[in-house]
């Protein structure tokens, strides 16, 4: 049994306090390496893991977008100028590049060709994806909201899925398998999370 030997008010917490804790207890964390483009054509790559699945019908995800200290960041600042984004599933092969993306660079910068990464012109919305990446979700944006001054959601529509021809699905499903994607989490800090053991479990039947 557990004993609760600490009880915090969030409140009456720093915001760097409140943060570290809340993000060192939601774990893992899915990763919404978001790719956009500027109005003016400058591809934009960072990763987000305040980001989640909302619905399927239709089949919505949402992200988080916080501000950087001198002001709006540059993914939502191209998603209100296109309307569009795609997110790219981080694969553990990919785990250093998605980690060098998130550092803080001018507009002007292309994270794509920082990090060594092939940019690609999705065919459904206004923003290139990541070529290297196993899945892609291409979206398109239906709704924003300010959760407060600092971060606002960004809603999605899917409305596109690519797929790599190595990922799998279970037998007569449309479910693939983990251990094909082998997708990172965000945890805590600097921790990430890999996928290297996989625990199924069938649901009970209702009662």
């Amino acid at each position: 049994m557990s004993l609760v030997t600490e009880v915090l008010t969030p409140g009456e917490l720093l915001e760097l306090e409140r943060y570290e804790l809340i993000t060192s207890l939601v774990v893992p964390r899915p990763i919404g390496w978001l790719s956009t483009r500027s109005a003016d054509g400058v591809p934009n790559l960072a990763p987000y893991s305040f980001f989640n699945v909302l619905s399927v019908h239709p089949m919505l995800v949402g992200v988080s977008i916080g501000q950087k200290k001198s002001g709006m960041k540059d993914s939502l600042a191209n998603i209100r100028e296109l309307g569009a984004f795609c997110l790219n599933i981080v694969s553990q092969e990919l785990i250093e590049q998605m980690n060098d993306s998130s550092a803080s660079v001018p507009p002007e910068v292309d994270e794509f060709a920082l990090v060594g990464l092939t940019p690609v012109d999705s065919d459904r919305v206004a923003a290139p994806f990541v070529s290297e990446c196993k899945a892609v979700l291409e979206c398109e944006v239906t709704q924003e909201v300010g959760l407060s001054g600092y971060n606002t959601l960004v809603v999605g529509e899917v409305v596109g899925i690519r797929l790599d021809s190595s990922l799998r699905k279970e037998r007569g499903t449309s479910i693939i398998f983990s251990e094909d994607l082998n997708p990172v989490g965000r945890m805590g800090g600097s921790g990430y999370s890999i996928v290297d053991e996989v625990c199924r479990l069938v649901r009970p039947d209702s009662r």
